[in-house]
């Protein structure tokens, strides 16, 4: 067995059937991929959810996961956010000429153990090689198929009044990526990613008042003020946000200021926004506390008429000032 990929890998021979049958096909075995076809043949249901992502975050390994781990999180969450159950994924690898087999089969084990976790079955997959320097080591692209649980109106719904919830700490995942990038991180640091499949946390609101949610979504690229931007971009409504309620862990704070960012504007990979009617408001962050990943979910604001299209955050000193959608690329590559 080679101990580094090689664009023979890439060809479609001996060598692709080697890396499929000794790394790929151990880790994620089940009937539909055993079948090695160009696609999968899958039991379905009468409404589905389809999402895809792909991942290139540098450094591949960071704490509290890796490359593997969040090209799971990132498909099956999108999925979860639409209302739906995550069931299938597709796996498709680039990979670049002299990359480590041993870091391949770590990143394989992680995907495989994140996919077992949120009960989703990898049933199709592609793999490519490109040439040494034309690749940063390891892409990956993930695409989902989920059942419909709930059929979830969106950000129209949204109306005065509503309550803004948040499952937990923001901006862990782009703070650890960023800090691991630099090099400022050890291993003793409290700062990890906050990575991890949000299908019970989804399901259990969806279960606990499905007719009070008007959207979830977690908030990935651009963090929680972009996301927030997203929701109110063009309509009547506003959003303001209570600084003081806002969750941030001390050690995310301190990697941003080290940073010079903002964690309102760090990637989550972990954490779901909620915006729902005032009166389940309460209901609800009782039932995500007590739902492994929400341990920490506060209300952090409220959706107000006072300038519409716009988010507000009001400070701990009673003034306040607009969060506007990030501009640029803030942090690069941290998913």
């Amino acid at each position: 067995m080679d101990t580094h990929i090689t664009l023979d890998h890439g060809s479609g021979g001996s060598k692709t059937s080697e890396l499929i049958g000794s790394i790929l096909l151990p880790a994620f075995k089940n009937p539909a991929l055993d079948q090695l076809g160009d696609g999968a043949v899958l039991e379905g249901a009468s409404r589905l959810v389809f999402s895809t992502d792909s991942f290139v975050v540098s450094p591949w390994r960071f704490p509290g996961g890796d490359i593997g781990k969040l090209s799971v999180c990132g498909t099956v969450n999108d999925l979860c956010m639409a209302g739906g159950i995550p069931k299938y994924l597709s796996l498709s690898l680039i990979l670049e000429e002299g990359f480590p087999m041993a870091d391949l089969k770590t990143i394989t084990g992680s995907i495989e153990a994140q996919a077992r976790e949120a009960g989703v079955t990898i049933v199709t997959g592609d793999t490519k090689v490109v040439e040494a320097g034309k690749g940063d080591g390891i892409y990956i692209n993930t695409a989902g198929i989920g059942f419909l649980k709930s059929d979830l109106p969106g950000r129209s719904a949204i109306r005065p009044g509503d309550a803004i919830l948040l499952s937990g700490s923001a901006g862990c995942h782009g703070a650890a990526v960023m800090m691991a990038r630099s090099g400022l991180i050890t291993n003793e640091s409290p700062l990890v990613s906050d990575c991890r499949p949000l299908h019970q946390l989804s399901a259990a609101v969806l279960d606990a008042a499905p007719d009070a949610i008007r959207i979830l979504r977690d908030p990935t690229r651009g963090g929680v003020a972009t996301t927030l931007n997203e929701f109110t971009e063009g309509m009547s409504f506003s959003i303001e946000l209570d600084s003081p309620s806002i969750p941030v862990a001390p050690a995310v704070e301190t990697a941003c200021d080290m940073l010079g960012l903002d964690p309102l504007y760090c990637a989550c990979e972990g954490r779901m926004l909620v915006v729902c009617s005032p009166e389940s408001a309460e209901k609800l962050l009782t039932v995500m506390r007590n739902t492994p990943g929400g341990e920490e979910a506060a209300c952090i604001g409220h959706v107000t008429q006072e300038m519409p299209g716009k988010v507000l955050l009001r400070t701990a000193i009673g003034g306040r000032r607009i969060l506007s959608k990030l501009s640029g690329a803030q942090l690069p590559r941290i998913c």
